[in-house]
């Protein structure tokens, strides 16, 4: 960034000091042409025919350096025919006449006739009174003073040219330094957090990094969340496998005559145990994926085409929100949705009945997101509030006369639980039976 600077600044003003000493030495060339062009002026304006047919001056030239030999100032009036009459400071040279030309107008040119001094000479063509020939009249001045002014201009424009990139290149280092310096301190920090010398990035950024720092926390504490939370399916897992393996091991040892019966218990039971952490492993392992997003009248709309396939004589209506979406995977929204509909259309008397809510929230007061809630009602017997949280335990179930492992419920909580969000088991008022209400972050 420094050097793109650097070479950007001296590209500007090396063409701005270009211009700039284009103008400037114009500007000053110009101004000394006009102080000749007075001079000649002057000249016509004083210069008359004589009486043998010469021009002379009725009036003298008013600058000293005229009479002074080689002064540097010259004059001179010429003719074809005549002698040219010149100025005192020409001593025994003259000025070139050059070619003819025509008209009155000005004429302007650089001129090496003189060794070792270059001149400025402006001349033109007048037809004086009573004289039938064209007077060249010729002013000429060493350019030595020009080239000094011209050389003084220069140094001026290069030394202040210099200064002043020298200081926008220091400061635009000092900007990129000052301005990337909370990089390289976040930098530092990732590189502490690494190593294992602190746990998150605890320093102040400035408010253009703080979001950079804020994710990364969170990407740190979901992590952690993630060790943790497989340490503790391992833990949960193991505890809940070592009683039936326990048993098994009895058994085995005791030749007892009921081997057989235990064997399909214990594994049953292990196998249920299995299921419900591979399934809480796959929802934690996808809710890895921050960007999850899944709109929610979809998966309803699968359920109802496969509860329709399953239980003909069940009737699933859907209404509310058609646009919302969720921050949950696409299968774990499949999962969650199915087990709860499957569970009130097989325990309903026929009718379901989903709504779909999308619950906006004051994000500048409160920091929380939105909330899509889900309504799913059904017309069965419902279930007494004080036995309405056995059904989250594992293998909890209140009717034994249907088949199933007692499992869908808890991992749903589970699941939704992962994703933040929550469930309540109420009564329904519509439909008479039970009434789950389900509440997940909105996404966009």
């Amino acid at each position: 960034m420094i050097s793109i600077a650097a070479l950007w600044i001296s590209v500007l003003l090396i063409g701005g000091g270009f211009a700039l000493d284009r103008v400037l030495s114009d500007a000053i060339t110009r101004n000394f042409d006009g102080q000749l062009e007075y001079v000649l002026n002057a000249m016509i304006g004083s210069a008359e025919i004589g009486p043998d047919m010469e021009v002379r001056f009725n009036r003298p030239l008013g600058d000293q350096r005229f009479l002074e030999p080689y002064s540097g100032l010259y004059w001179q009036v010429s003719a074809p025919g005549h002698e040219p009459f010149r100025s005192r400071s020409l001593w025994d040279r003259a000025l070139r006449q050059g070619e003819q030309h025509e008209g009155q107008t000005l004429h302007v040119a650089d001129s090496d006739e003189f060794d070792g001094e270059p001149l400025r000479v402006l001349d033109r063509e007048v037809r004086l009174p009573g004289s039938a020939t064209e007077w060249r009249f010729q002013v000429a001045a060493s350019r030595a003073g020009l080239n000094d002014q011209i050389a003084v201009l220069r140094r001026t424009l290069v030394r202040s040219f210099a200064i002043l990139g020298l200081g926008l290149i220091i400061l635009a280092a000092l900007q990129a330094t000052y301005g990337l310096w909370p990089l390289r301190s976040l930098r530092r920090a990732v590189a502490a957090v690494s190593s294992g010398v602190s746990s998150r990035i605890d320093t102040q950024f400035p408010n253009e990094v703080r979001p950079l720092v804020l994710e990364l926390n969170e990407m740190l504490d979901h992590n952690e969340r993630q060790a943790e939370e497989a340490r503790r399916h391992a833990g949960n897992l193991a505890h809940a496998l070592k009683t039936p393996l326990t048993v098994l091991m009895n058994e085995a040892t005791a030749n007892s005559p009921e081997l057989a019966e235990t064997v399909v218990r214990s594994t049953t039971t292990m196998r249920r145990q299995v299921d419900h952490h591979l399934a809480r492993a796959r929802a934690v392992g996808r809710r890895a994926n921050s960007q999850a997003r899944s709109e929610v009248w979809p998966s309803l709309k699968a359920v109802e085409r496969a509860m329709s396939r399953m239980h003909r004589h069940v009737t699933v209506d859907l209404a509310g929100d058609q646009q919302a979406a969720v921050h949950v995977e696409r299968q774990d929204l499949d999962e969650i949705l199915g087990n709860l509909i499957e569970n009130a259309a097989k325990y309903g008397q026929g009718r379901v009945f989903v709504t779909v809510v999308r619950e906006i929230t004051n994000l500048s007061a409160s920091r929380k997101p939105d909330i899509v809630e889900i309504l799913i009602e059904d017309d069965g017997p419902g279930i007494p509030e004080a036995e309405r949280g056995k059904l989250f335990e594992r293998g909890a179930r209140l009717d034994t006369g249907k088949p199933g492992t007692g499992l869908g419920l808890a991992i749903v909580r589970d699941v939704i639980g992962i994703y933040g969000g929550e469930i309540r088991l109420e009564e329904s008022e519509d439909l008479g039976g039970l009434l789950v209400r389900v509440r997940l972050p909105a996404a966009a």
